[in-house]
């Protein structure tokens, strides 16, 4: 193998560039080209396929940097429908005029959906990304435990999953993708920050997390201590909850709520509203889940309650809703998604120097520690060959406490205990560099742009 193409696809997140490096880096030493595909699918689906050459002379390029968030190569939601027969005929011709001899995916389950037409013209591989932590499997048989069932609107089917069974941290397949630890960093630390003004003013706030249906990164913010966390794996009960919320604000005279985008109620419907979206994976955005909430508590708390007590004069105003919105998956990746980044970014390119094909890198809890392997990705599979997102085990969480649960804390405390480096520290000097306030930003795609080639028309 003398050429790899590597694309980034799906939504970005900031430990994207350290994969992306981790992956030339590998290649250098096998003395192997890398061409970076320029916006992912999109790049592909384009006849002239723009791409970079990420190590001419088998010397990185100095536009990518492990501490940059995002992709160099930029991302899109588009993808190779697997039904197009003929543009995926297209592309694969594309990638061979290239002389590209293998691909790497640097994405999550919808890019996986997506490189799977594409693995039967050319080898290809996953490289896991995501901030949502839902690619992979809680344990080695749990696509088996999957059911459909008809629908009518839209017309198709819809999937239901079983009760995950007990399990062992170490059965866990691909333990954490890069990205989700900067998520949960930077998640911690707004509700941290947006706890001052509800402390301050004796009021509730109500903090809405990314994560779809997965509630790994709400459960992640208990590091930022909020009094109370919303899953979607476990459906919101208003008399538990609100009889919680008013035995916090009995004590400390205020309550911060973290809420994770996909919660539902008591008969699994969800509870803000839903977009319908594009992607492979067929994916669903949320949107108002904290509205939602706030609603719900306003209502069965009441105004009396805030006035009584001369807190505010509304139950309406007593609530206040942020949403952190991107900032999750943006900005410096920690050292944790940095150093695991490259490290799956280069298990990717030994895949494909091994012989390996349409199998995921991985990241495995070994004995208290982690180590690189990788699986097949047709294990992935339920019986109807459907790649799902990999749900929050519902032992992680504790219901009655709305915190998570002690297997939950384990599962935190072997993964991100060390996750902050020293590096990490010293950039939070850099905000005030007297430069900011006299140089206009410096973009790397203006750099980057100077780089990139396209393919010649076809004959």
């Amino acid at each position: 193998m003398k050429r790899i193409g590597i694309l980034t696809a799906g939504g970005d997140t900031p430990a994207l560039n350290a994969t992306i490096q981790g992956a030339v880096e590998r290649a250098n030493e096998a003395r192997v080209e890398v061409y970076g595909i320029i916006k992912g699918f999109s790049g592909l689906l384009n006849h002239s396929v723009p791409h970079v050459h990420l190590n001419p002379l088998f010397q990185k390029i100095p536009e990518l940097d492990a501490t940059l968030g995002g992709t160099i190569l930029g991302a899109s939601r588009d993808y190779v429908d697997s039904e197009d027969l003929e543009t995926i005929a297209r592309v694969a011709g594309r990638l061979k005029r290239l002389q590209i001899d293998g691909l790497i995916c640097v994405g999550g389950d919808g890019t996986l959906n997506g490189m799977q037409p594409l693995s039967n013209y050319l080898p290809t591989v996953l490289a896991p990304k995501t901030i949502d932590n839902d690619l992979g499997l809680n344990y080695p048989d749990e696509p088996n435990e999957y059911v459909r069932e008809p629908n009518e609107s839209p017309r198709g089917y819809r999937y239901k999953k079983r009760p995950n069974r007990e399990f062992g941290l170490d059965e866990m397949v691909n333990y954490v993708t890069p990205g989700f630890a900067t998520a949960v960093y930077v998640s911690s630390m707004s509700v941290q920050r947006i706890r001052t003004t509800a402390e301050s003013h004796r009021r509730i706030a109500i903090i809405e997390v990314m994560g779809r249906d997965c509630g790994m990164i709400s459960l992640g913010t208990a590091y930022g201590q909020p009094d109370i966390i919303l899953v979607p794996e476990s459906p919101v009960d208003p008399e538990p909850l609100v009889d919680r919320v008013i035995a916090i604000l009995d004590v400390q005279k205020h309550a911060v709520i973290c809420v994770s985008e996909g919660i539902v109620d008591l008969e699994g419907h969800i509870l803000g509203s839903k977009v319908a979206t594009h992607d492979p994976a067929g994916n669903i955005q949320y949107k108002g889940a904290a509205e939602a909430v706030k609603r719900l508590l306003a209502e069965k708390i009441g105004d009396a309650y805030f006035t009584r007590q001369r807190r505010n004069e509304s139950a309406d105003a007593a609530i206040f809703v942020r949403k952190i919105g991107h900032t999750q998956r943006g900005g410096r990746p920690i050292q944790f998604d940095r150093y695991y980044g490259a490290q799956l970014g280069g298990k990717a390119v030994e895949l494909l120097l091994d012989g390996y094909h349409n199998c995921v890198a991985t990241l495995q809890s070994r004995e208290g520690g982690f180590v690189l392997d990788s699986m097949d990705a047709n294990k992935l599979r339920d019986r109807w060959g459907v790649i799902h997102a990999r749900p929050l085990p519902v032992a992680f969480y504790d219901p009655k406490r709305f915190q998570p649960s002690p297997q939950g804390i384990q599962y935190f405390k072997s993964m991100l205990t060390n996750a902050l480096g020293a590096e990490d520290v010293e950039s939070i000097r850099k905000i005030f560099d007297i430069g900011h306030l006299t140089h206009p930003y410096d973009s790397v795609n203006v750099h980057v742009h100077k780089r990139i080639r396209r393919l010649p028309p076809e004959a």
